[in-house]
């Protein structure tokens, strides 16, 4: 499979488990560390599989999105 060398399109944090995450996110303020890993673990536990499998299945798209436009910036 053909890959661009990078792409700001392909960058981890725009991934679909941290975008769902940073959304959720807004509404929160922790006041120890612990107080985050708790809400971290919990939010994860409350995604279904098909919420996984459909950011698995959104990054394949996406990385065909880049190879197609030889990894030049898209919207």
């Amino acid at each position: 499979l053909p890959h661009a060398a990078y792409s700001p399109d392909c960058a981890s944090s725009d991934y679909h488990l941290f975008r769902s995450m940073a959304h959720a996110l807004t509404e929160e303020c922790f006041n120890s560390y612990e107080n985050v890993e708790k809400w971290v673990t919990d939010w994860i536990a409350s995604k279904d599989e098909s919420f996984f499998r459909r950011g698995i299945r959104l990054l394949t798209e996406r990385w065909e999105k880049v190879i197609a436009n030889d990894g030049q910036y898209f919207d």
